[in-house]
């Protein structure tokens, strides 16, 4: 059911286990999936689902965007059909360990970081999940896969059944996707408490000493799985002090001086002691580790410098799309800021950033179709607030509020759903309106 990624993933790793496999997409399915399914001639559907069909099916495996509480699929488990997510179904069928990482802001930073420290260790580590490849396509291609360093979603985690970590790492649970779970915190937390479902002996938890909602619940999940607990505030087994990360883990300790840090900001102090942690637990040298995290170079979109006009920096950071992820970004920086916000909302609550906005930001740009919510929260905060819904005049007004030595953040609190396909379009699209700003400015300067 569905035939993105997640869907092609799990159908072609289907075929190759002999099932029989068959593919429904409400919508248009994407040319390249296409031509893989037909490639294996694995039969498909798209624009609507066939319910005869879909109820016919011994097992249904869905993609992690199509909600639980589709009636279609309601009516599959009264009949005794199983549901289940393609993560689930990617589980089943490797007995290679997944190292799964989650949390609300971080988790793909982490991923990838982790990755990338086993990998410059000589270590046979696949990436995959809300990162990469679906991990069912990684199941069905990397055969000599030695582990699967795995983000998940807190989509993919609400159909976990049997999927059981060798590593979990929660990074923190923030609100976020709250219109997913009907406005309930708990819910969304739940989903993401399902990575320790199926926990226990031998098994291990990297988490987040710093984040309450972490906290506040793990103590009801009492199995017998070693913890390895991380902070940026207090002493843990991963700690940041003064000059460096330290780290005290079952069998291993280790330091890694500040200067070989990769990212800034103290949130991503905490992303790197998880996945150093990591890497750690599974052998991997405290030299191997200072060698290789000068050379980890982050996905776009995540707090990413695109240029200078003048002494004013500019940031893309539409990959935060939710609140906690933008009081990460307003940290980063020590300079006044012009704030570029907006998109469509998913029930954000400013409360926790007004602070930081009130002492920080200098004016707000907001891009998005309806500014109202952020107009309405921080009109008698910010003192120049703009609306508009074209970048490349958001990159203008925001160029117009700057000073020297202010930075420009696109960090928009918001999904991108309304102006655009998805948050790495928005990126994009900002950053080649900013060096089009820049390349006139020059042009006049000249």
């Amino acid at each position: 059911m569905g035939s993105g990624e997640s869907g092609t993933g799990a159908a072609l790793l289907a075929h190759s286990l002999c099932y029989e496999v068959w593919v429904s997409e409400g919508a248009a399915i994407k040319p390249a999936y296409k031509k893989e399914l037909e490639e294996q001639g694995i039969a498909y559907e798209e624009g609507g689902h066939t319910r005869e069909k879909v109820l016919a099916a011994g097992c249904i495996v869905k993609s992690p965007g199509i909600s639980p509480q589709m009636p279609l699929l309601q009516e599959a488990t009264q009949q005794g059909i199983e549901v289940i997510g393609e993560v689930e179904f990617a589980a089943r069928h490797t007995k290679r360990p997944i190292i799964g990482i989650t949390g609300s802001n971080g988790k793909t930073t982490t991923t990838l970081l982790t990755h990338h420290l086993l990998k410059k260790a000589g270590r046979k580590a696949v990436l995959a999940g809300n990162v990469g490849h679906s991990l069912a396509r990684a199941v069905w291609q990397e055969k000599e896969a030695e582990i699967f360093v795995t983000e998940l979603s807190s989509y993919q985690l609400e159909d976990i059944v049997h999927f059981r970590p060798a590593i979990a790492v929660l990074l923190n649970i923030t609100p976020d996707h709250l219109d997913r779970y009907g406005g309930s915190f708990e819910r969304y937390a739940a989903a993401k408490f399902n990575l320790l479902r199926n926990m226990g002996s031998g098994d291990t938890l990297v988490y987040n000493a710093d984040d309450d909602a972490i906290a506040s619940r793990l103590a009801t999940y009492s199995r017998d799985v070693q913890l390895v607990d991380f902070s940026v505030k207090s002493p843990a087994m991963a700690y940041a002090d003064t000059k460096g990360l330290v780290f005290n883990l079952p069998g291993v300790a280790a330091h890694i001086p500040n200067e070989v840090l990769p990212l800034p900001g103290d949130h991503n102090k905490m992303n790197t002691l998880a996945a150093v942690a990591v890497a750690l637990l599974l052998g991997v040298q405290e030299e191997q580790i200072i060698k290789a995290l000068p050379a980890f170079r982050n996905y776009p979109d995540r707090l990413e410098y695109i240029t200078s006009i003048g002494k004013v920096d500019f940031v893309n950071d539409s990959k935060a799309t939710n609140v906690e992820a933008v009081y990460y970004a307003l940290t980063s920086f020590d300079r006044p800021i012009v704030w570029i916000a907006g998109g469509q909302d998913k029930g954000n609550d400013y409360r926790q950033i007004a602070g930081l906005v009130a002492k920080r930001v200098k004016a707000l740009v907001c891009l998005g179709a309806d500014n109202s919510k952020l107009k309405e929260f921080f009109g008698d905060m910010v003192p120049q607030i703009s609306e508009t819904t074209d970048v490349e005049e958001a990159a203008a007004l925001a160029w117009q509020y700057a000073d020297n030595r202010d930075v420009v953040l696109l960090s928009p609190a918001c999904a991108s759903f309304d102006l655009f396909d998805n948050y790495a379009q928005r990126g994009a699209m900002f950053k080649e309106a900013v060096l089009k700003l820049k390349q006139r400015i020059d042009d006049c300067q000249n």
